[in-house]
């Protein structure tokens, strides 16, 4: 199909005269048969290639998909451009409603699933059947960040592409580098040649920049002068779900703005009302951990600010990403204090199960699992015991984990005390190359501020003297300048 007959099926189904960089390629390179990455940036219209896709081969297309809100929204959002043949099989249907939709699974154009539900055998034989024309790994980079020991159900995508075909796959993310990519390909056991598209992931409306703080104290003044200068929307990350909810008491009590936290210790119903309530512009800020992000898709959000320091770089681009989508300038601050790097180490730490309790796990298997639905490093050690690795494995695989999310963490601190272009750092770590610097890219030369040049972050103010400092106007003055 040539690209007049694409881009008059873009015009009719989703209103647009032209493709935003990377779609045209991605879906001509579907077309041909090929199995494809592509590395889009945030906001470049990934989905509206799968879904395009199934207009043009007609055919059922599993999306496989991380999160339950990503699910949600992007039904949503096929319903809302008339498309009725979609569903998503995941914990919000209960045993009959999930069981109606197997029966019809056939019925169905786009069908989104989780890996976990992948895993169940009878869901499995039913999307078998049905034969799906593409499977979408959505956010693929899920693949070779979260396998190992987190959401370990990943790992058997492999196996679940053997089974039904293996069919033409389409993995989708915006954040890969070279050696990520080739994880990608290499999990998934594509052995054919994968066509890459790799876009530049360069978001040049998000100022990028890192605020040096003395200690906590310092941290959260920074913070409110931020949020009470910035024009919300924004979303303000943390690691720990605690810090979450009490910084959004904090904010909410100190600037009456509309606050609320985000984390995964909320229900499925709470995290989806909060979610529809920023996208409906009735919250000004989302206080969040990395449960919130992937899919989220409200266009301006002003400011990204990160409390704690990210584990990676990786999802330092995705959660910044979330940023200036409507292509409107837009401000990216990392908020660090001296040995800020411990929290995501010692959660590393804690999240990865040790020698000893794998060998524990492994002299009593059976008993032991039957405590996988209490206690997640369980739940994970069961995984592997079911398919069939030994201890020896296991802990070859944890101890490669901890050494490269270490790895991850020096990288991330490369960043933090970068003493070159800020944007230059991200983009060549994703081997990618920087535009040339200017005024409006990093706060380069004056690492203590987010906005270049003007000293206000090192400014010693005393209680009753400059109380309001105008930061807005200072923003405001800066993104008009000339570079």
């Amino acid at each position: 199909m040539n690209e007049q007959k694409l881009v008059a099926i873009l015009k009719q189904h989703f209103g647009f005269t032209s493709f935003r960089p990377g779609q045209l390629a991605v879906l001509q390179s579907l077309i041909n048969n090929h199995n494809t990455l592509a590395v889009l940036p945030t906001g470049a219209g990934k989905t509206l290639i799968y879904q395009m896709f199934g207009l043009i081969q007609r055919a059922p297309i599993l999306i496989v998909s991380p999160l339950l809100s990503l699910m949600q929204d992007q039904v949503a959002r096929l319903q809302y451009l008339g498309v009725k043949r979609v569903v998503a099989i995941n914990s919000m249907l209960d045993w009959q409603q999930k069981q109606v939709a197997l029966a019809h699974l056939g019925n169905y154009q786009y069908i989104y699933i989780s890996p976990e539900m992948l895993a169940n055998s009878e869901v499995l034989n039913q999307v078998r059947a049905i034969h799906p024309g593409l499977v979408v790994i959505d956010e693929a980079h899920c693949l070779s960040q979260w396998g190992p020991d987190f959401r370990p159900e990943y790992l058997n995508l492999k196996g679940v592409l053997d089974q039904l075909g293996p069919p033409l796959t389409l993995m989708l993310t915006a954040t890969a580098s070279r050696k990520i990519q080739a994880d990608i390909i290499a999990k998934l056991g594509l052995t054919q040649p994968v066509t890459r598209v790799v876009e530049s992931i360069d978001r040049p409306n998000i100022y990028l920049a890192v605020t040096t703080v003395s200690d906590d104290k310092d941290k959260q003044a920074a913070l409110l002068r931020l949020v009470n200068t910035i024009v919300a929307p924004g979303v303000v990350y943390f690691l720990s779900r605690k810090r979450a909810n009490q910084m959004a008491l904090w904010l909410m009590e100190k600037t009456g703005l509309r606050v609320a936290a985000y984390h995964s210790g909320l229900s499925d119903e709470e995290r989806f009302k909060i979610q529809h309530q920023f996208m409906n512009d009735q919250l000004d800020i989302i206080c969040a951990t990395s449960a919130f992000g992937m899919g989220i898709d409200k266009n301006n959000i002003r400011f990204v600010i990160h409390y704690h320091l990210p584990a990676d770089l990786e999802a330092y681009m995705q959660e910044i990403g979330r940023a200036g989508r409507d292509g409107k300038q837009s401000i990216a601050v990392l908020l660090y204090q001296d040995g800020d790097e411990s929290l995501p180490a010692h959660l590393t730490v804690n999240n990865i199960p040790d020698e000893s309790i794998v060998n524990a796990f492994f002299r009593n298997p059976q008993e032991m699992a039957k405590l996988a639905d209490q206690d997640d490093q369980i739940r994970i050690l069961s995984f592997y015991w079911r398919h069939a690795y030994s201890a020896d494995q296991v802990n070859r695989i944890f101890s490669l984990r901890v050494q490269q999310q270490r790895s991850n963490i020096a990288t991330m601190m490369n960043y933090v005390h970068a003493k070159q272009c800020r944007r230059k750092v991200l983009l060549e770590y994703f081997d990618q190359t920087a535009p040339p610097h200017t005024k409006r890219c990093c706060n380069l030369h004056t690492p203590a501020l987010p906005i270049e040049g003007l000293g206000l972050m090192n400014t010693v103010v005393e209680p009753n003297s400059e109380p309001n400092l105008d930061w807005r106007r200072v923003i405001k003055k800066l993104f008009k300048n000339d570079d």
